[in-house]
């Protein structure tokens, strides 16, 4: 049988086929359009989604057995806003996860209805980035939209709804909307009420693996796959890369290198951050994780390498890379604003201690060691949680640079493991439609069987040595600067 995993991206949707030992047997890519209408905000029209994954699964099982496509997941970016009227069409441009508009909403659910309040309701605070945020900002500025919203969906879910016509959501997605009550599993009343939306307004709750319907005629007819082809709830991008790294069960990590970037901390029990700094979501195989997030990681490189030197060939650029742990340049990665440890939309990209015989090596390497240190900003947190962490999977686009590898591998001071598919959440979308199919018994059954790890980036003692002086000068900066960042961006 075959499976089919999309990952629907900020910059574009991948689709992946899957067969039933885990093999990948194709990979698909489409990218849309993304809007910045005025500065800090971020848009997406989902009509441009649906336009893209159905060009891209038609290309995808071209040349296949169609017969023998048996189920379709996702994992998607997480925390958009997208609202459909009573006819399902969609109001408004999707609201994305690295929109900063809504500092005023953030503020006024962190300070007056409170941080104590807010993480009892949903186990978080309020972050720019979440759903909750975006809905009262609509409801504030675009009351006539609002007053027309029948369905408040993520946007993996939407996709879902178009293929198979059921209003959906999973846990580990439904986490980021801080709308969720994420210990009991169920969309929480209070934030109902404080956003001023009624619960039919959102979808049915389901876990990632569960099967949500099945496809709907006119789309098995439009792709050449039987009707009888399942759809899987899916889960959020985090949470879906996660389960294609094997990063299930107890105590496992991951580490994303994408659009944004991650470090996420699988958990059987529950668990809540009491500084608030990491996010405690419910995670893809049934369970739970922490995780930290900040807005801009490999898009600080791309950022870099496209905009400012303006150059596609990155690996030649990282080739004059050799001195790690001497760089005299530090860069702050918060082009998007910044999110975890920080929660501060005001955040801006800095870098700081070039003098004249700053290379252009210098520059690209400050900027790959930026956003290790900010992932490790997050790491911090979790150890001091109790939370031992000695190794770790990576995936994202990031994750293809042997020499970020390396420099996260000593940035963190632990061991890097590097799988045979590095296919992110496409791959984690496949594999939950798979286990929702009956191919596999479970998340972690499919995990054990289907991810293998074929390298270990081991960190150099010495290099480790250096990175830890460097980054206890990186952590200073920040404070230092803050005040600055809210100033002059009015």
């Amino acid at each position: 049988m075959l499976y089919i995993g999309v990952d629907l991206g900020t910059s574009a949707v991948k689709l992946l086929l899957m067969n039933q030992d885990g093999g990948i047997e194709n990979v698909v890519s489409k990218e849309y359009p993304l809007y910045f209408p005025h500065p800090g905000w971020s848009e997406q029209k989902p009509e441009d989604w649906w336009t893209a994954v159905c060009e891209g699964i038609t290309e995808l099982v071209d040349g296949f057995d169609k017969s023998q496509v048996e189920g379709i997941s996702f994992g998607g970016q997480m925390h958009g806003l997208v609202i459909l009227d009573e006819n399902d069409e969609v109001i408004r441009p999707a609201i994305l996860w690295n929109d900063g508009r809504t500092g005023k909403q953030t503020d006024y659910l962190n300070n007056v209805i409170g941080k104590e309040k807010l993480s009892a309701y949903t186990a978080n605070i309020a972050f720019a980035g979440f759903t909750a945020p975006k809905i009262l900002w609509v409801k504030e500025n675009e009351p006539e939209n609002f007053a027309r919203i029948a369905k408040i969906m993520l946007p993996k879910d939407y996709i879902a709804y178009k293929l198979c016509g059921v209003h959906s959501c999973d846990y580990s997605d439904a986490s980021g909307m801080l709308l969720l009550d994420v210990k009991n599993k169920c969309w929480s009343q209070e934030m109902i009420e404080i956003c001023g939306i009624r619960e039919e307004m959102l979808p049915q709750l389901f876990e990632s693996y569960e099967v949500t319907g099945t496809v709907k005629p006119e789309v098995a007819q439009l792709f050449g796959i039987p009707e009888t082809c399942k759809i899987a709830a899916g889960a959020g991008d985090n949470a879906a890369a996660a389960v294609g790294t094997g990063t299930v069960g107890d105590g496992r990590c991951n580490i994303s290198l994408g659009t944004s970037g991650t470090i996420f901390v699988s958990s059987r029990e529950f668990g809540v951050d009491k500084y608030n700094a990491l996010h405690a979501f419910t995670h893809a195989d049934g369970h739970y994780h922490l995780m930290g997030c900040m807005l801009s990681a490999a898009s600080c490189n791309k950022w870099w390498m496209d905009e400012i030197i303006g150059t596609k060939d990155y690996a030649k650029e990282q080739e004059m890379i050799t001195n790690l742990g001497e760089n005299h340049v530090f860069f702050l990665p918060y082009l998007m604003g910044e999110r975890s440890p920080h929660n501060n939309p005001d955040a801006r990209g800095t870098f700081i201690g070039m003098t004249m015989d700053t290379t252009r090596a210098d520059m690209t390497q400050a900027v790959l060691e930026g956003v290790a240190f900010a992932i490790r900003d997050s790491f911090e947190v979790a150890k001091s949680l109790g939370v031992q962490i000695e190794r770790t999977k990576i995936c994202g686009g990031g994750a293809k640079s042997p020499l970020w590898r390396r420099i996260i591998a000593n940035v963190l001071n632990i061991k890097v493991d590097i799988i045979a598919a590095e296919e992110g959440p496409g791959m984690g979308g496949a594999m939950l439609a798979a286990v929702a199919c009956g191919a596999y018994a479970s998340v972690e059954d499919a995990a054990e069987k289907i991810v293998k790890v074929v390298d270990t980036v081991d960190p150099d003692p010495e290099i480790a040595a250096k990175y830890e002086e460097k980054y206890q000068k990186f952590v200073k900066i920040y404070p230092t600067v803050k005040d600055l960042f809210s100033e002059i961006i009015r």
